[in-house]
């Protein structure tokens, strides 16, 4: 980072750091959804884990996730100082020096990784150790800030828990794992371009080439439209494997359908329309986004309930 030491010069903590300021490092809210994905990785693999060890498994997967959040703060805290939306961020806000973020980083990478190849094996491990290395170094080091791609391929990073947790189980990588991983991957860009419409001066002011500052906004509809298209055949194709059924291929059609229309809606609109209306139909489709994820991850788990029940599955 260009100006990493000056700004660490400037950011000393007012008062000793408290207990909610390093939950906030952790990037809770993006932890909630590692969590819940990787949870039903593991619930939804065709063996069984103890509850123990899959407990065990989630706590360490969801401690790497921190570990790749804090690291996050620590390197792009003069851009978090720049962009109103995290400017309230412990690194930025003065709550937490920029080297106590580094530090319990490093500190929880090396714990979840070591502690979750005891729980359970070195495959998942192996998997965490690389995703949280993914995202701190090729996506926030590299990729973020020197390509308007970097939201598609660093997307990888949160795609991979749900495939931690199936290999946290099986010990191995199956169709369904993948299927998982690239539902996430192909969901990420529009999800976060639809934010990039409405937050787009944010990334201008921090110097982040995020695709609606490299190629304008009507560049962005039309990539949000396409990327949405292309994972509608990931989302039903995931729903026609051994861990979908007619509940979940339902589910899939209903929320494609929506997230498409959605899409569309983005697409055709210009910036005379989206100015007048304060950018709400962007901020619709970001909410909307979420929500499709969760659905769609939740739908395996009610699948997984009818198949116990004689009900569901192919």
């Amino acid at each position: 980072m260009s100006d990493i030491g000056a700004y660490q010069g400037a950011t000393e903590a007012p008062h000793e750091a408290g207990f909610g300021d390093y939950v906030q490092l952790l990037k809770p809210r993006v932890m909630s959804l590692v969590v819940f994905t990787a949870l039903v990785g593991l619930l939804v693999a065709p063996v069984g884990l103890h509850p123990v060890e899959g407990f065990a498994a989630i706590l360490f997967i969801a401690l790497g996730a921190g570990a790749s959040g804090a690291l996050n703060m620590w390197w792009d805290a003069d851009i978090d100082q720049v962009m109103k939306r995290t400017q309230r961020r412990p690194v930025p806000a003065g709550k937490v020096q920029a080297g106590e973020a580094l530090a319990v980083g490093l500190g929880l990478s090396g714990i979840s990784v070591v502690m979750l190849g005891l729980a359970t094996n070195l495959m998942a491990a192996a998997l965490l150790a690389f995703t949280i290395f993914f995202y701190a170094v090729v996506y926030s080091m590299w990729l973020k800030r020197s390509t308007p791609q970097n939201i598609v391929i660093g997307g990888a990073a949160g795609a991979f828990p749900p495939m931690i947790g199936w290999v946290a189980v099986t010990g191995s990588v199956s169709l369904e794992a993948f299927l998982m991983f690239a539902l996430i991957f192909m969901w990420t860009p529009p999800h976060f371009w639809a934010l990039a419409l409405f937050m787009k001066e944010d990334y201008h002011a921090a110097g982040v080439p995020m695709l609606t500052v490299t190629h304008g906004r009507k560049a962005t509809r039309a990539h949000i439209l396409a990327y949405t298209l292309l994972l509608v055949p990931v989302a039903l194709g995931v729903a026609m494997t051994s861990i979908g059924g007619p509940f979940t291929l339902a589910v899939a059609v209903v929320l494609n359908a929506w997230f498409v229309i959605g899409a569309f809606r983005i697409w055709r609109r210009d910036e005379v329309m989206a100015e007048a209306d304060k950018y709400a139909v962007e901020k619709a489709f970001f909410r909307v986004s979420l929500l499709y994820l969760f659905l769609h991850f939740a739908a395996f788990l009610v699948e997984l309930a009818l198949k116990s029940a004689g009900l569901g599955g192919w």
